[in-house]
């Protein structure tokens, strides 16, 4: 509505009226966009926010629940790894307390001991006895060893230590990978030696493989150095060097993120066997664990954009509608305001015109009186020249009065009237008032202004003011809307609920079907500078002030019907409005 909205417009004198600026279309067009971004704001930060939460939230549950099956591989390797280990230190450990050294060395006891520890047990290739110089004096296995001399290999130095000692995978005087377990033994007449057996790297990569490997997934042991001490998937064999960073001892299983040489994200779990040096890795690409994330990221992500774009449409829409609810109730106050300047003004002509009327009925009267007294002492005299002429010239004298007398008093008729009230009224004599105003000019123009049925119309209770602004304002524009010679029609009619219908017609130029929708908005206006665009606006409010309503029907070069429906009694709030 406000695309129609003039900056300035005419009140009833012709002044200037600046429309104040919290009605401009800008300051309206700038609120909404204020109010919808504020809304949008208001309504996805907290969204966003609680995205970002449950963003966290989701990756922190998926890294534990990714990082879970490493956590229970590694986990179930581990106790096997050790009772494979822990029973055959002990088994170890149990013989050489068993048996002396003199035991042990003499005959086939040694063998007997190995073939049926070898029966018990998996996983033995070879077993020896060796004295306290480092001399290997008794040997049972696949290797020719008897006699040879371990005095300088580690694996010896670190029993002698440690009483009993796990050793790293090795390739020592075999020259293929083998592990050592040895136990040192004291007797009692203070001659030491050692017992050690070779265990088969074989088993314990079938022990690592036992625990259901899948296909992303990497599980090896390696020493504190970082080689390799079974054989691995995707970072080489036996002996080889770790290409990945080795992670600090733990004897408690710990997940950890690292990165290899190629860039590549990892997750692995670890722990340090208990007893050993050994370190159980289990090993898988983080890309992996996130899979299931990338392929509900997406998901998310039109689901996110898809509730953004909602609300900022929804709010769109609603601060729409909020700000043209807002924009059109500070048309209607502008309007009101101008209503109240308008009737201000109409106030102000009756009070000029009752002071016209009085100050000119006092002279009025005065010439009246002296012209009737110039006829009484005309008719005392006796016949003179000219007589006649006097005469008729002192009764022109008193027409003219009364004709000034008639246009005085519907001055005060309409002064009198600025007032609101209710009354019983007849809508034919305000109607003949209103022509009585615009006689002058519509036969100028020579425009013809008929009435009918207004004689059997019935009387109603209404304002006779307000009514009498109605029809001026009607039947002023179908003047201004009809060429010269043009025609007027005023109908009334009774309705069948004891109220009157009236009818204002012209066959003037008409109006346009868009013109006709916006006819009754305030501001709207076809005459450009010459109207205000609240004559319409005006008569619309108070015809519905008054309990009535009023329709218009148009066609363009065909003339326009104004039809105003007016009940018997209008509401009791119309009483006292202006």
């Amino acid at each position: 509505m406000l695309a129609s909205l003039k900056t300035k417009f005419l009140d009833a004198f012709g002044h200037a009226f600046e429309v104040p600026d919290e009605v401009s279309p800008e300051r309206y067009r700038s609120l909404r966009r204020i109010m919808t971004w504020l809304m949008v704001a208001v309504s996805v930060m907290p969204l966003l926010l609680l995205t970002g939460i449950n963003h966290a939230q989701y990756m922190s549950t998926l890294a534990r629940e990714m990082e879970n099956p490493l956590y229970a591989l590694v986990r179930k390797s581990q106790a096997s790894l050790e009772l494979f280990l822990g029973e055959r230190a002990s088994t170890v450990s149990l013989i050489a307390h068993a048996y002396n050294f003199d035991e042990l060395t003499a005959g086939t006891t040694l063998t007997r001991v190995f073939m049926a520890l070898k029966s018990e047990f998996k996983g033995f290739v070879d077993m020896g006895l060796v004295d306290d110089k480092g001399r290997q004096v008794a040997y049972v296995g696949p290797y020719e060893l008897l006699n040879a001399d371990y005095a300088k290999q580690p694996w010896l130095h670190e029993t002698q230590v440690k009483g009993r000692y796990i050793s790293d995978v090795f390739l020592g005087l075999r020259g293929i990978p083998h592990m050592v377990i040895a136990v040192q033994r004291m007797e009692e007449n203070g001659r030491t030696w050692t017992l050690r057996v070779t265990i088969d790297t074989a088993q314990l990569e079938e022990l690592v493989a036992s625990v259901g490997l899948m296909q992303d997934t990497d599980a090896f042991l390696c020493d504190g150095r970082g080689v390799l001490q079974t054989n691995s998937r995707f970072y080489g064999k036996t002996l080889e060097n770790l290409p990945i960073p080795l992670p600090p001892r733990s004897l408690e299983t710990t997940v950890r993120h690292i990165v290899d040489a190629d860039g590549t994200r990892l997750v692995a779990a670890y722990t340090t066997l208990s007893g050993t040096d050994l370190t159980l890795m289990a090993v898988k690409p983080a890309t992996d664990l996130l899979r299931p994330w990338t392929s509900l990221r997406s998901e998310l992500l039109i689901v996110l954009c898809g509730g953004i774009a909602v609300i900022v449409i929804v709010s769109h829409l609603l601060m729409k509608h909020l700000v043209g609810r807002l924009e059109a109730s500070d048309e209607r106050r502008v309007a009101a305001f101008a209503q109240m300047e308008h009737n201000q003004k109409l106030s102000s002509i009756g009070r000029l015109a009752a002071g016209v009327a009085h100050e000119v009925n006092n002279p009025l009267a005065v010439i009246n009186e002296k012209a009737g007294l110039a006829q009484d002492l005309l008719s005392m005299d006796g016949d003179f020249p000219h007589k006649q002429k006097l005469i008729s010239l002192l009764q022109s004298i008193e027409s003219t009065v009364e004709r000034a007398r008639s246009i005085t008093h519907r001055l005060l008729g309409f002064s009198r009237r600025m007032e609101a009230h209710q009354q019983e009224l007849s809508l034919g004599e305000i109607v003949e008032e209103t022509i009585g105003f615009m006689e002058r000019g519509a036969k100028n123009r020579g425009v013809s202004i008929t009435t009918e049925g207004f004689d059997a119309a019935p009387r109603i209770v209404s304002d006779r003011g307000q009514l009498q602004q109605v029809f001026l304002n009607l039947m002023g524009n179908a003047l201004d809307a009809v060429a010269d010679g043009g025609a007027i029609a005023v109908r009334c009619a009774a309705t069948d609920t004891g109220g009157v219908k009236v009818q204002v017609s012209d066959n003037g130029k008409g109006m346009s079907e868009e013109v006709r929708k916006h006819i009754f908005e305030p501001f709207y206006s076809t005459k450009k500078d010459k109207g205000t665009g609240l004559g319409m606006f005006i008569t619309y409010g108070i015809v519905r002030r008054l309990g009535g309503s009023i329709d218009v029907e148009s066609e363009e070069g065909r003339g326009t019907t104004f039809t105003i429906t007016l009940p018997h009694m209008p509401p009791q709030s119309a009483g006292g409005e202006a």
